[in-house]
């Protein structure tokens, strides 16, 4: 179906260094630009690995945010910054609605902020707003009752009562070994997998998938299962380097409003190096 445009709607996804729109920067963008007429342009011009639109964040990219997109220090140290390329960027979207997924929780608010940090007024006034991903989950509910319904053919009632959701989500979990015994997806290093196997250790390693060392995925394991700590100031430090050099911070953390979980996890790494 040919898109009914008024204005040009441009779709972007941004590569960050993290996910925090306050203080992570952009190390990769790309826009299609749709025009009213059916015309399409992109920025990069043409897809591919040899014409990404790398930008340096001008500081080192997290080793965590890496893994996922693949985008290393290496590879942007001679990329321009995002204040050089800020001026390109806006003329071409400059009278676009925006459109992405996911995008009106973090790639928008990310690009208004690398905009205003170069000193461009970058404005949504007068803009739409396209997010697919809302689309997608209005049309496609992700809840117990969708569910139920799709894996079970049958319509939930008494939902959001303890006993009937509890069952539901019992007789989902049966029926999705069923559906999914003979099916296979390319897991995190490229490896084949079986995404729903009737193994309970299998299916607890896919629900992880990011191995954490506490409840509240405060304190989670690095790639040589050391215990980070994945937020604040020492984000992606090991929690034993950081006891070490910062007591201070053990003492704020178990009398800070953290999990108590958390709190345990902490107490028990703490005894482990110096008891």
């Amino acid at each position: 179906m040919k898109l009914n445009l008024k204005k040009p709607l441009a779709f972007f996804d941004l590569e960050t260094t993290g996910v925090d729109v306050g203080k992570d920067r952009i190390v990769e963008i790309a826009i299609v630009k749709i025009m009213p007429d059916g015309n399409v342009s992109s920025l990069p011009a043409k897809p591919g690995a040899e014409n990404r639109l790398l930008i340096n964040p001008g500081v080192p990219i997290p080793i965590e945010a890496s893994l996922v997109h693949g985008i290393y220090d290496a590879d942007v140290k001679d990329a321009p910054s995002f204040e050089q390329v800020a001026p390109k960027l806006y003329k071409y979207i400059f009278d676009c609605d925006l459109g992405g997924f996911n995008s009106n929780r973090f790639d928008i608010p990310l690009l208004a902020e690398e905009f205003l940090r170069a000193g461009i007024d970058f404005s949504l006034e007068g803009r739409n707003l396209i997010d697919v991903q809302v689309l997608y989950h209005m049309m496609e509910p992700r809840n117990l009752g969708a569910a139920y319904k799709f894996y079970c053919k049958k319509e939930l009632n008494g939902a959001h009562e303890a006993l009937p959701d509890t069952m539901a989500t019992y007789e989902v979990f049966e029926a999705m070994l069923d559906h999914y015994a003979d099916t296979k997806i390319a897991g995190p290093d490229g490896q084949e997998i079986t995404p729903v196997v009737n193994d309970m250790e299998v299916i607890h390693k896919l629900c992880e998938r990011r191995k954490k060392a506490d409840l509240a995925n405060h304190l989670i394991y690095n790639d040589n299962d050391q215990v980070i700590f994945n937020f604040g100031k020492y984000k992606g430090q090991t929690v034993a380097d950081v006891l070490s050099k910062d007591s201070g911070y053990f003492s704020w953390m178990m009398n800070a409003e953290f999990p108590l979980y958390t709190k345990k996890v902490l107490k028990e790494i703490k005894e482990s190096l110096f008891y």
